[in-house]
């Protein structure tokens, strides 16, 4: 199994085509083909690579264009700036946590004063990165010899050297003791792809929550769709959005969390929306004026029954994570709708109602509906001036449309 912390260190990169191709990125030579290739269309990359194999090794034109490929993606994660003074492994740039996120993170530490972070499964060292900005000295380790090489690398790029110690080695082999907090980042992802089983993480999840409960304070990222029974009650269970996705979960421990207790935080607004345990099943009734839509991590912390409550509102399902309510209500946490028409599911309605109004922009929202947005939207042949939002879902258990617009 392809896992970033379970490779055996091997003795030196010449035994190793990868390192061997990174370390060749590093000379004079690669670092003025890196920037050369900065800007290029990966569509030109076949007349690119024959011209530049006239004058450099073909070896390491293919790592160069391939670090380039990555860099390119990477630039959404890290912004331009850093990403293209930075180096990334396919793997890195799949798992690396988005700036923003690995900031709030980082600020939630050095706001409790943290000042010292043993980072497990550093990875290609996005979170490492962030505590180091922060002002905190970090130890950031990783068992794959190509992976530490690249996140020392990186420290070196962006000047936090000084802050930053890579250390290759295995995780579940380091003191932790001498740091202020612990941070773990398993591996969730093998050569099958995305794994949903905590236990199947590399580390498991039971040896990063062990790890996590002997620090004084620690954080341990996780996918978004864990199961909550699988969250500890010593933990505060936070899940992130950015920019209306939800991007991961982290668990908080120790001093300064609250156990036990549920939280939602919005990126790059930094709103957040917690309760200290599961609220009871919120009431489910008619469609009224509004439809509220909530943020993805309000869903994902279960914390929807909170905004029925704020809103005076109800579900229009009890398996549908759509709001309504006869009043209009504004907050960071939900999208608003104004409802102007309720149908039965029925696609010749719908289309004869959007002809009729003069539809030409329909924007198309699902829960609880097997039809695709893009399909229906074919269907529907839209012309004209007007726009509208229709949602396709339940109500009351029965397959429901609902026509309406953005409030505000």
């Amino acid at each position: 199994m392809d896992r970033v912390n379970a490779t055996t260190p091997s003795a030196s990169s010449a035994d190793d085509p990868a390192r061997a191709a990174f370390a060749a990125l590093r000379t004079p030579e690669g670092g003025q083909l890196l920037a050369e290739l900065r800007d290029h269309d990966p569509a030109d990359e076949l007349a690119t690579a024959t011209r530049l194999r006239r004058t450099h090794p073909a070896e390491l034109v293919s790592a160069a264009l391939g670090q380039a490929r990555l860099r390119q993606r990477a630039a959404a994660k890290f912004g331009a700036e850093d990403a293209y003074r930075m180096y990334f492994t396919p793997n890195g740039v799949e798992q690396a946590t988005r700036t923003s996120v690995a900031e709030h993170r980082a600020d939630r530490l050095a706001a409790l004063g943290v000042r010292s972070v043993a980072d497990l499964c550093c990875g290609i060292g996005g979170d490492a990165i962030a505590l180091a900005r922060a002002g905190i000295a970090v130890l950031a380790v990783d068992r794959d010899p190509l992976t530490a090489e690249v996140a020392r690398a990186n420290a070196e790029a962006l000047g936090l050297g000084d802050l930053i110690e890579v250390r290759c080695a295995d995780v579940t082999e380091i003191d932790t003791s001498p740091y202020d907090a612990v941070f773990v980042d398993p591996a969730r992802r093998g050569g099958r792809g995305r794994i949903f089983d905590p236990e199947a993480y590399s580390p498991p999840l039971s040896w990063a929550t062990a790890a996590a409960l002997k620090a004084p304070r620690a954080a341990l990222k996780i996918a978004p769709g864990i199961p909550h029974e699988a969250i500890g009650p010593e933990a505060e269970a936070e899940w992130i959005s950015d920019g209306g996705d939800v991007k991961e979960a982290v668990l908080w421990y120790g001093e300064g969390f609250a156990p036990g207790a549920f939280r939602a935080t919005l990126l790059p607004s930094g709103a957040t929306l917690t309760a200290p345990a599961p609220l009871p099943a919120p009431p489910v009734g008619p469609v009224g004026r509004y439809l509220y839509e909530p943020d993805g991590a309000v869903i994902r912390a279960h914390l929807v029954a909170d905004l029925v409550e704020r809103c005076d509102g109800r579900l229009v399902d009890e398996t549908i994570a759509y709001i309504t309510s006869d009043v209009p209500y504004s907050s960071p946490y939900v999208s608003g709708y104004e409802i102007t028409d309720q149908l039965p599911f029925n696609m010749k309605r719908l289309k004869a109602l959007l002809r009729e109004r003069q539809v030409g922009v329909l924007t198309v929202k699902k829960r609880g509906s097997p039809v695709e947005p893009e399909e229906l939207r074919r269907r529907m042949k839209l012309s004209g001036p007007g726009s509208a939002t229709v949602f396709l879902t339940r109500v009351a258990g029965a397959p429901t449309m609902l026509i309406g617009h953005p409030l505000g």
